[in-house]
């Protein structure tokens, strides 16, 4: 057999959002596949052909058109860009106030103020000057085999042997062996932040006799310089249409307050008031400073190689900017961690040794921002423009235990506000602040500050000696551990456990317990769901496996507890929801006030069930209470989330670790790191300079380079749900990539093969309603026969369809578009069917499912009627069970749908009117699930079912 030669990428995609895409492909119909699929170019249905007559005509007859192939299936294109879906902003309409003191003037490189339309800088292209390499392509084997595939030392050097032997005499490999690529990478001078260090010891007084240890350590902090790194961060042209110069004030269109992103708060404007004080601060750019730090383990099995990163984000750009990690958050600082042995744990002198010696590194690490804080800087921005720069330390992502550190607090009191430790909850707790505690520590004893404030009064925080901060105002909502993992995992799962032990005993709580797991089992697939094969029996949690289990549990323990129960989780979980979307408006924020009221009202029932008789006066849940007015000072929650740093954590910190020998690994890892963020920076720069146009390859192949900007037909493959970079719309739903193979291609024969006798009528119906709305068809009312078109078409089978959507809450591309696979397949992974359900469109001037249908998908497939393709499905429908939600879950139940024979309900839809993927659960009120019971048996065999609101955010704002 002929061996395959190599072919070059030369069809160059123009497509993408800010930028261009600039992906290659060896073939047109990967261009096509990946225009579809990575950017939502739709197949846009033109609609019926109102002239054709009543009597159905030959010339109607697609008998002259090419047919589709089995691999290739064409569907109707865009004519022009007019019928391409127009891209769509959070706020479509509505108006947008900048302070008007610090409203981002660009100036010139002294500081002088530009008029006004001047534009920046042409940068120039260079397009030859690869330094420190010679060419893109050595640039593109270091960036791939150090950055990309993390690969060894020793197998960088076997590579590159291989390579030189596979070479004709007098030729080289791009690199001589590892070092050759290390030296090379160390010469790039983008990007390049040194580290730098410093060290602390302990200065207090020593006990007589033996001197414990750690009074004699020197702890080093290893740092790069802030105000570079925060300089490096807003100078990256890819933040450029995702940043604010300016605090806003953002109002949709019925004129109601929004809060997006961190500019649009009261904080950042209340700050720009203060700074706007001094004149000669008036146009400049506010740049809050968004730190986050928490300690991190790189060796379970030991617990012993713990690392304390601390990280900075320029607060200017747009959340889903940060919660993408597009460069837009930096390793500043790895702090030092102190030990000691068990003896010195619990000693006080030691603890506020510690206590110290953080605030103090985090002093120092921040002191170079300190001088432009209040005199401006001269910075370059992502639109090529310098503008005077004015830093202020911003939000501070922590956990609970951080911001005890960061407080100086007792455990178990709140950071934020002066509620009693025993009354969290309080109404008449007012905020803390530096200067009431400064009054306090001047009037009260040390015992007292303890015992009646929380107060650690041996430790100044941080933030004293910066101007306008203070860290009590500064800590961030921490969604993953303060209501994900805490309050819903920590908390009330364990509660529900707690109350079935109390309530039946040891041995039936085991067997509600295991029938409860039994119930997460069985949820049908989707998209984004985790499927807990076992239930939800952890060695150990997870944020992830928390937020996935928040998506199926409350169907789960419906009817195994009391209402009550149920109605305090289904009150949570809408809080949860509500304080996880993208923009918040006023509506929004009395919906989490009345979700929060219901929790606090319903969850009683764990109290007088004798769960939690000591109360509620926990801080995790108590924080709930502020995020109302955090929201309002910091915007959306989901841009200042831990699990952000969390993140992060993978690649600052523990594959680094990973790829050093492990002996004093942190200067390893500290090279590493920079090694990164030079090859990062450097292919930001090379981009912006037009060099990274299209893929790699040989220059004599450039010129065949096709740039194409029209797509054709087809879908990429991908797999369940992915990320898309491409414009804003609403909705999209297409058919996959290729037809399903082995399927009739005849009417008649493809209605034998799927077991739907009544398939041809289906069809019938079909195009009665789209060729003649106003003419009634259906199984009661058969249409005219004069009216009946004539069908021998070819019918093309697909198991799968791909919908696209705006769904800026949940984890999607940076432009907030969101494509998920929707299957109907009568094999999934060699075993039994699987048959999705959607939302359809029913009536868009009705909120939430009273304007949507449910239905599922047993069969995708397209034909050709009069030059028209139409995108199809055949559905059984489902129908509400009620007028109303369940009172206690707050989700619909649809069950079912029958026709007078009294048979499922079965038809034919468009694609254009499918809206997305929708998720069913069974409702079991108090029966248990066979233990044999397989989940893709749960869509055929309960007689109601749940709509899941709680699969994802998107669903979320549409299944209410």
């Amino acid at each position: 057999m002929a061996r395959k030669n190599h072919k070059p990428r030369i069809f160059i995609c123009t497509l993408g959002a800010s930028s261009k895409c600039q992906a290659g492909f060896t073939l047109q119909s990967g261009l096509t596949r990946h225009q579809h699929s990575a950017h939502g170019r739709p197949h846009h249905h033109t609609g019926p052909h109102h002239e054709v007559p009543g009597i159905y005509r030959e010339d109607c007859h697609d008998n002259d058109q090419p047919q589709s192939s089995d691999e290739d299936v064409e569907m109707n294109r865009p004519q022009s860009d007019d019928d391409r879906p127009p891209e769509q902003e959070d706020r479509p309409s509505g108006y947008t106030l900048r302070h008007p003191l610090l409203d981002g003037t660009p100036c010139d490189i002294h500081g002088n103020d530009l008029p006004p339309g001047t534009k920046p800088r042409p940068i120039p292209t260079m397009p030859t000057n690869w330094d420190p390499f010679p060419d893109r392509v050595q640039f593109e084997i270091a960036d791939f085999l150090y950055r990309k595939n993390q690969m060894s030392g020793s197998q960088i050097n076997e590579l590159l042997d291989i390579w030189a032997a596979s070479l004709d005499d007098g030729q080289q490999p791009p690199f001589a062996d590892k070092n050759d690529m290390y030296h090379t990478i160390d010469k790039i001078a983008v990007g390049d932040i040194p580290w730098q260090r410093f060290s602390i010891t302990y200065t207090g007084p020593r006990p007589a006799g033996e001197v414990p240890p750690w009074m004699l350590a020197e702890y080093e902090v290893w740092y790069r310089d802030t105000r570079e790194l925060i300089r490096h961060q807003l100078s990256n042209r890819h933040f450029d249409n995702q940043i604010d110069y300016a605090p806003l004030q953002e109002f949709g269109p019925d004129g109601e307050r929004t809060w997006s992103n961190l500019m649009s708060g009261n904080w950042a404007w209340q700050q720009a008031d203060t700074i706007g004080e001094d004149s000669s601060t008036h146009g400049a750019t506010f740049v809050p400073v968004v730190l986050g730090s928490d300690k991190t383990t790189v060796s379970v099995a030991t617990g012993q190689n713990e690392y304390y990163p601390l990280y900075a984000s320029l607060g200017n750009v747009h959340n889903n900017i940060r919660r993408a990690h597009s460069n837009a958050v930096s390793i500043a600082a790895f702090l030092s961690v102190p030990k000691t042995d068990r003896q010195y744990t619990k000693d006080r002198t030691f603890r506020d040794f510690r206590r110290q010696l953080f605030h103090t590194s985090l002093q120092v690490i921040l002191q170079p921002l300190h001088h432009n804080m209040t005199t401006p800087d001269i910075a370059l921005c992502p639109d090529g423009h310098y503008r005077r720069i004015i830093y202020g330390l911003g939000p501070y992502i922590a956990d609970y235990p951080e911001q005890v550190l960061l407080a100086c607090i007792v455990q178990g009191w709140c950071a934020r506000c002066r509620a009693p430790r025993d009354d969290l909850d309080s109404d008449t707790a007012g905020r803390r602040s530096h200067a009431h505690t400064t009054i306090l520590v001047d009037a009260l004893d040390e015992k007292t500050l303890i015992s009646d404030h929380g107060i650690i009064s041996t430790t100044t925080p941080f933030t004293a000696h910066f101007p306008r901060a203070d860290i009590h105002e500064l800590l961030a909502p921490d969604l993953l551990h303060q209501i994900i993992k805490g309050t819903f995992k920590d908390h009330l799962v364990t509660w529900v456990g707690e109350y079935l032990k109390v309530v039946h005993g040891e041995a039936r709580a085991a067997a509600i317990m295991a029938d409860i797991d039994r119930r997460i089992a069985v949820v049908p697939s989707f998209p984004g769901i985790r499927r807990f094969h076992d239930g939800r029996e952890f060695k150990q949690w997870t944020g992830d496996d928390s937020k996935a289990l928040m998506k199926v549990y409350l169907p789960a323990i419906h009817g195994h507890v009391p209402p009550q129960m149920v109605r305090a989780l289904s009150a949570f979980l809408d809080f949860c929801y509500l304080v996880r979307r993208n923009v918040i408006n006023e509506a929004t924020l009395n919906a989490i006030d009345d979700a929060l009221a219901r929790f606090h009202r319903e969850r009683e029932i764990f109290r007088e069930a004798g769960v939690r008789l000591s109360g509620f006066s926990l801080p995790r849940q108590h924080s709930a209470k502020h995020y109302r007015f955090l929201i309002q000072m910091f915007g959306a929650p989901n841009g200042l989330c831990s699990s952000i740093t969390e993140a992060k954590h993978i690649k600052a910190v523990k594959e680094p670790w990973r790829r050093s020998n492990h002996h004093r690994p942190l200067k390893q890892m500290l090279l590493i790191n920079r090694r990164l963020e030079k090859l990062a920076a450097a292919r930001v720069d090379y981009m912006t300079r037009g060099m990274l146009n299209g893929p790699c390859i040989s220059p004599h192949l450039r010129v065949q380079i096709a740039i194409a900007d029209q797509p054709t037909d087809d879908f990429e493959d991908f797999g369940e749900q992915e990320v898309v970079n491409g414009p804003r719309f609403d909705s999209m739903v297409t058919l996959a990539r290729r037809e399903a193979r082995g399927y009739p291609k005849t009417i008649h024969g493809l209605a034998q093969r799927i077991c739907e006798p009544n398939f041809h009528l289906y069809l019938h119906y079909f195009l009665m309603d789209q060729l003649y709305p106003d003419v009634q068809a259906d199984a009661d009312h058969p249409p005219p026969i004069s009216y009946r078109p004539i069908l021998d078409r070819r019918i093309s089978v697909y198991h799968s369809a791909v919908a696209t959507y705006y769904a800026p809450s949940d984890y999607s591309g940076i432009g907030g578009m969101l494509r998920q696979c929707i299957r109907s397949a009568p094999s999934w992974y060699n075993g039994a069917a699987r048959r999705d359900c959607l939302f359809v469109n029913n009536d868009p001037d009705q909120p939430g499912m009273r304007g949507l249908h449910v239905v599922q998908a047993m069969l995708f497939f397209s034909f050709s009627f009069c030059r028209v393709q139409y995108p199809c499905a055949l559905v059984r429908w489902f129908k509400p069970a009620d007028d109303d939600p369940c009172p206690d879950t707050g989700m619909w139940i649809f069950k079912p749908e029958l026709d007078h024979n009294g048979k499922r309900l079965t038809t034919i839809i468009h694609l254009e009117s499918v809206l997305r993927a929708a998720h069913l659960i069974g409702v079991c009120n108090d029966e248990f699930i066979p233990r044999k019971f397989k989940y893709t048996d749960s869509l055929e065999s309960f007689q109601a079912f749940f709509v899941n609101k709680f699969s994802d955010h998107h669903v979320n704002e549409l299944a209410f």
